[in-house]
């Protein structure tokens, strides 16, 4: 059976094989005739190579049909072109291990998981952060979080409303960011909180630790250093408080981690908590096909069809909450990658040291949440995260009785609510920040 190595890395060099190939999808958008301009916007197109002489419902039959749907790990291998392409791929030989043994991971050959399960599984040893501000010398451009100072326009001082410029100058928003997010991604979130006299911390893991993640290595120091920082913060003065922004599953699951980190240092840590927006999540069950389909808008990015939102109908009689829309179908090499994704994460996600691991984690997040305010903004588009799984929690939550807010932006892609809608998306914030958060501050202060 040898070492897990090949088995994982081919399927991920196919998946990557098949992912490239999807550049084809930009040459047929130049090489088609243009469509009627009353058909979508332009943010919301759908890709001209997968709409040919098929209906929408034929081709995910084709699809199914293919050689994609009978492919194995065996038949992976005998692919010509996999091996001649070049992709950063863990270079790591990892003997078959023992399921019992809890501290094996195999997210060491598999790029998605290294952000999620081994972001959670941190190591025991407590790592304190350099003095403020922190920065990672090796990598200055990109490192794991950063310190955003407020405007200093925003701060009040004419002494109207003290109160509440006083909450938000001992207040930090916290922006845990997506699978392969960038720091300057977060950067228009740091910029509107800054812009209100908030001070902000956006924490990011990037790509490349994704890629040439090893256990113990920079990724599991990364959020251990953040939750020792956030916690020396607190600890400096009284009435402190922290509000958590998350994104997207990955920045979820971090916002788990860091909740079971505080829980172990000292439960009056969470109880600093004041608010939690989660942005285009949660699924809080291990699903593989929400796996592959983080990991291949992170892959593909702008290509990818969880980029697009869905096309509302021009003839369409829309009335109060409803509203008529065209589903987006993803082009077929993308398809093509999906299932290849799916098939490697139904193994990887059901491997008992990772499934008890996310479970865990999962738990927390469902429920041991602090008593805080939380507010779910998510989409009915979303091509990652599907709506009725937020609604779900949304519900539970509420029935565990905490106050929940939530905002369904109807036709906005997976983490993109603000660009497409950014006065209802400041709204909401708005909202929720006066009417829960600063209120909750101005209380224990």
């Amino acid at each position: 059976m040898g070492s897990l190595s090949g088995f994982f890395q081919r399927p991920v060099l196919a998946a990557s094989a098949v992912a490239i190939a999807s550049v084809s999808a930009d040459c047929c958008e130049k090489l088609r005739p243009s469509k009627s301009p009353d058909a979508c916007s332009s943010l919301e197109q759908s890709n001209p190579c997968s709409s040919s002489s098929y209906s929408s419902s034929h081709l995910l039959n084709d699809i199914n049909s293919s050689w994609v749907s009978r492919i194995t790990t065996s038949k992976l291998a005998e692919l010509s072109f996999v091996t001649g392409i070049r992709v950063p791929i863990p270079n790591a030989q990892i003997p078959i291990p023992n399921t019992n043994n809890v501290n094996y991971s195999l997210v060491s050959s598999s790029p998605v998981l290294l952000n999620i399960y081994q972001s959670a599984d941190l190591t025991k040893k407590s790592a304190k952060p350099a003095a403020y501000p922190y920065s990672f010398p090796s990598q200055p451009l990109d490192v794991s979080y950063r310190w955003h100072l407020p405007d200093p326009k925003a701060v009040n001082v004419s002494g109207v409303s003290s109160d509440s410029s006083l909450a938000k100058s001992k207040t930090v928003v916290v922006l845990l960011g997506w699978l392969g997010a960038k720091q300057k991604h977060l950067n228009r979130y740091a910029e509107w909180y800054n812009s209100r006299g908030f001070h902000v911390i956006t924490f990011t893991f990037p790509m490349s630790e994704v890629l040439s993640y090893k256990v113990g290595g920079k990724a599991e120091k990364d959020v251990e250093l953040l939750v020792d920082h956030l916690s020396e913060w607190l600890e400096e003065e009284h009435g402190k408080n922290l509000v958590f922004h998350t994104f997207s599953n990955t920045g979820w699951l971090t916002y788990g981690v860091i909740l079971e980190k505080f829980q172990k240092m000292d439960s009056a840590l969470t109880r600093r908590i004041r608010g939690c927006i989660v942005d285009s999540a949660p699924v809080a069950v291990p699903d593989p096909q929400v796996f592959a389909s983080g990991f291949s808008a992170a892959f593909l990015k702008k290509n990818s069809v969880a980029t697009k939102g869905s096309v509302i109908k021009p003839d369409a009689d829309l009335t109060v909450g409803t509203r008529t829309s065209i589903e987006v179908k993803p082009a077929l090499t993308e398809a093509a990658l999906l299932l290849v994704l799916e098939k490697f994460f139904g193994v990887v996600l059901n491997h008992p040291p990772i499934n008890r691991r996310l479970t865990d984690v999962m738990s927390v997040l469902s429920s041991e949440q602090p008593n805080c305010p939380q507010l779910y903004i998510y989409s009915s588009a979303d091509k990652v995260i599907p709506s009725d799984s937020v609604e779900s929690f949304i519900e539970k939550q509420r029935k565990s009785g905490h106050k929940v807010r939530s905002c369904n932006f109807v036709s906005t892609p997976h983490v993109d609510h603000f660009r497409n809608d950014p006065k209802l998306y400041s709204s909401q914030l708005t909202h929720f920040l006066e009417d829960c958060v600063l209120t909750s501050c101005k209380e224990s202060s």
